[in-house]
């Protein structure tokens, strides 16, 4: 990727500044301001896009993909408005009227963001910010290019749709991204990326060739256009911090036309325990065509794995790499790398691939998920510390394990914005979901998981302790205003670092340039530079 040099960065923040120093960022928005922004918008976008909360389907369009109940309660702030955009121009209206009049714009293309920033706001609200909601949904098409390798995809499609449709071009090509099929395309490649064929070809965010963005100002902008540090931003710095990433330029990438997966499950009394300290050294050190991750539920852990090859290769280098496990050759099954897909998605292989263009498949559940990095091999014993002190608990949810390595471990840290690379074995995840309502409920299970996190301490990443932007994390801190701004220093020390290590001074510096009066907020965007931190 070209690199602008640190002097042209500096260039252009001294210019910004400069111009639009002397611009005022829009006041809150009064009621007035409301009703002029909505009618701003119904000057070019059609009405029955417009849902407000005194519109008969406001209700069912919030809901649509708000998949974690926790932030359709009471105590959160839902939007003044939801502009289901079905055309590029609709996206560039709705924000040239937001900054007209004073409405923040918050976008959502899949809904799955784990703290429900996309939809709701939890904390911001007390600072009385008005704010809409983009909705991506309708702006999902696909075009896949098998002669080149490419395709594009704009953000409100889903992970399941961009696979059934490479699927659907090619059996030979497939593209590196997560395993949850309803995932939207916008919030997942903006974070990053990652999934099960991260370790031979890295994260989604690395395979991105070039994206079509609205900023702060409504203007539309390819890569050409928008320069290469806010290019850089995007892929993996969260997109909603610096505009709207309408559609995506994706490499996709060399599958055989036959995949092996496997899911072999061990209780306690099966090894469980031995078999995942001993995954810990195994895993991340495999050859790159092998994906192997651990999920732990319900006192099992379960080994999944992705092998991009035939059952019977895939057999002998576990007997060779991790025979302790147990793996034979009636374990495999061989299927076409889309349908692997289903595999990751669903746990099984029997689900029709029809089945990834629904966008309604996940059930609605409260849930919390914190995560960590772990860099050196967690010791048995306290494994069997963990297992016993809280996976035998009822209220204990879900581990999950995947592991880094292969080439992860060769991209520099600073080539996106994601700086997990090289040092870290694997990615470790609590995730603590429930069905049942109540406060004693919620309580129960929050505590489960943020106890759990507090155990894990001593084990894993430090200085700092490490999270993936996409697996958001408000216990870590929220943003604070500066003025009229937040603050880059409480965002620095709270959450940035965790997320983003040394790639958060550039992300505000690129923040500075393209959105310098901090239009695209919410509880955990990338906030301005502040003029004294420009200078090195």
């Amino acid at each position: 990727m070209a690199r602008t040099p640190r002097t042209t960065i500096l260039h252009h923040l001294v210019l910004t500044l400069c111009i639009l120093g002397g611009q005022n960022t829009p006041s809150l928005a009064s009621t007035a301001e409301i009703d002029e922004f909505l009618g701003c918008l119904s000057a070019d976008i059609p009405t029955r896009l417009i849902q407000t909360p005194s519109t008969p389907s406001y209700s069912a369009l919030l809901l649509s993909t708000a998949w974690n109940l926790r932030y359709i309660l009471p105590d959160t702030s839902n939007p003044l408005g939801i502009i289901a955009a079905t055309e590029h121009a609709h996206v560039q209206t709705t924000v040239r009227c937001g900054r007209r009049h004073g409405v923040r714009v918050r976008v959502r293309s899949g809904g799955h963001d784990y703290e429900g920033l996309s939809y709701a706001s939890v904390h911001l609200h007390k600072h009385n910010e008005p704010f809409a909601v983009l909705d991506l949904a309708a702006l999902r098409a696909i075009h896949v290019d098998p002669a080149r390798a490419e395709a594009w995809v704009e953000s409100g499609a889903t992970l399941g749709e961009l696979y059934y449709a490479v699927g659907a071009a090619s059996c030979s090509l497939g593209f590196p991204a997560g395993s949850c099929p309803t995932v939207g395309i916008g919030g997942h490649l903006s974070g990053g990326g990652f999934g099960s064929l991260a370790r031979k070809y890295g994260l989604s965010a690395d395979n991105v060739l070039d994206a079509v963005v609205v900023d702060a100002n409504g203007r539309l902008m390819n890569r050409s256009a928008m320069g290469e540090d806010l290019f850089w931003a995007i892929r993996g710095g969260g997109g909603e911090s610096f505009g709207v990433v309408l559609s995506w330029k994706v490499r996709l990438v060399p599958v055989p036309e036959t995949v092996t997966v496997f899911s072999i499950i061990r209780s306690r009394n099966q090894s469980a325990i031995e078999l995942i300290t001993k995954w810990q050294e195994v895993a991340p050190v495999l050859p790159q065509d092998l994906y192997l991750r651990v999920l732990v539920l319900n006192q099992q852990a379960n080994f999944q794995a992705l092998f991009l090859g035939r059952c019977g290769d895939l057999h002998r280098l576990m007997q060779d790499r991790f025979p302790e496990l147990g793996m034979t050759e009636q374990n495999c099954r061989e299927v076409s790398w889309v349908q692997s897909t289903v595999f990751f998605g669903f746990s099984t292989t029997s689900v029709p691939l029809v089945q990834l263009l629904n966008r309604s498949s996940n059930p609605r559940y409260y849930l919390k998920v914190k995560s960590d990095h772990v860099q050196e091999p967690i010791p048995r014993d306290v494994w069997e510390s963990i297992w016993t002190a809280w996976l035998e608990k009822p209220e204990a949810a879900l581990l999950m394990l995947d592991p880094y390595g292969g080439l992860m471990s060769s991209i520099s840290p600073s080539e996106t914005p994601f700086p997990h690379r090289q040092g870290n074995l694997y990615q470790l995840q609590y995730y603590s979901f429930w069905y049942e309502n109540g406060t004693a409920v919620a309580e129960k299970r929050m505590s489960w998981v943020r106890g759990l996190y507090k155990e894990m301490e001593p084990y894993v990443s430090k200085n700092p302790r490490a999270v993936y932007v996409n697996y958001r994390d408000l216990d870590l801190g929220t943003n604070e205003l500066d003025g009229n701004v937040t603050s880059y220093e409480k965002a620095r020390v709270s959450w940035g670092d965790k997320y983003f290590k040394g790639n958060f001074k550039k992300l505000a510096a690129v923040k500075t340039m393209v959105d310098p009066h901090d239009f695209f907020r919410n509880e955990q965007s990338i906030p301005p530079l502040p003029a004294a931190k420009m200078i090195p």
